[in-house]
């Protein structure tokens, strides 16, 4: 064999080794660090703010609300359904909680301290009672996930636009967006602790509570599940109201953001929320989904908006970048098990 021969021979090799390894990476990291890693790229030669601390920061304090409900999300997604009522759940806790302020501050100007925790307490409730609406539902009367949500979608933001007429509720106590929405500790927003501590929860339970193992197996295998003694009905109501109240606590801290009550926020956070997950490992199909998968995800999308708001990208394409984003990951996430099926046999 000639010299020549012998090196194409090498090339062909080092060619088909380099393949190896990147299936091998693929198969066993997903398609997330490959899109991080080329929005990094793209977005640090398109704006030398990009890669500076005080923009990173801002990122992670913009992608604080959108983790959250991220997480709820999967929740929802794990056990085998969805939750496309997200959007609304956030709206109505802005607004009932809002005009609860509002009300309670004009009846006790000296008391701002109670109107901000009545408010709270207020958004909290009409968040939850959307997620056991869901959970009745879903778990109770045995309605798809996906129409019974989308139902409730539907009825919240109907009820928000309808308690404020389409008019954004103002004059809410200064300190509770001085400290919630604005508020930073050592240099570090407020919203990045909160939104760390509940992704610290969140990972709690699902790998150390058994409600968490309940939720994967009712996710991975309903009838396994009933079969093995526990109770999918009380599982699936349990879990619908934990998403809506991880959601509900966006919702609060996107109020103390906004400084008003908005009956329009969130609606682009279905779509947000569910391309967070399946870009983050969760699968559609339920019984799959890790923590930090998700939040990277959610990371990831803060990154890609923030990089096109730097770069002037009109914001309508901002929202077909995040479709395309979306079908993108379920394409790659389809192959990725593919190949998995074939280095196993």
């Amino acid at each position: 064999m000639t010299s020549i021969e012998l090196t194409h021979l090498d090339r062909r090799t080092t060619a088909t080794a380099a393949r190896e390894v990147m299936k091998r990476l693929f198969v066993g990291l997903g398609v997330l660090p490959f899109l991080m890693l080329a929005a990094m790229i793209t977005f640090s030669l398109m704006s030398d703010n990009f890669l500076t601390s005080r923009n990173l920061i801002n990122v992670a304090r913009q992608s604080s609300y959108l983790t959250i409900v991220s997480l709820g999300q999967m929740l929802a997604l794990i056990s085998g359904g969805i939750d496309l009522s997200v959007g609304t759940t956030l709206a109505v806790t802005s607004v009932v909680s809002a005009m609860a302020m509002v009300a309670s501050l004009a009846a006790m100007p000296d008391m701002v301290g109670l109107a901000i925790l009545i408010g709270v307490f207020a958004g909290l409730a009409a968040g939850v009672a959307m997620g056991a609406i869901n959970g009745l539902g879903i778990s109770l009367f045995g309605v798809n996930p996906f129409m019974m949500t989308l139902g409730m979608s539907s009825v919240g933001f109907g009820l928000a636009l309808y308690l404020t007429s389409g008019i954004p509720v103002q004059g809410m106590p200064e300190a509770f967006g001085a400290i919630l929405g604005f508020g930073t500790l050592f240099g570090v927003p407020v919203p990045i602790y909160a939104t760390a501590v509940l992704i610290a929860l969140v990972y709690l339970l699902l790998n150390w509570t058994r409600l968490g193992r309940y939720i994967y197996a009712v996710g991975g295998n309903i009838k396994a599940s009933r079969l093995s003694g526990i109770e999918p009905k009380r599982t699936l109501f349990k879990t619908y109201v934990l998403c809506s109240a991880l959601t509900t606590i966006a919702g609060l801290m996107l109020t103390a953001r906004l400084a008003t009550g908005e009956a329009n926020i969130g609606g682009s956070m279905p779509l947000e929320s569910i391309a967070a997950c399946v870009i983050g490992g969760v699968s559609l199909s339920g019984g799959s989904g890790r923590v930090g998968g998700v939040v990277l995800g959610a990371v990831f999308i803060g990154l890609v908006q923030n990089g096109m708001n730097l770069a002037h990208v009109d914001s309508y394409l901002q929202i077909v970048a995040i479709g395309a984003i979306l079908i993108l990951a379920v394409i790659a996430d389809r192959v990725r098990l593919r190949l998995a099926s074939e280095m196993t046999n």
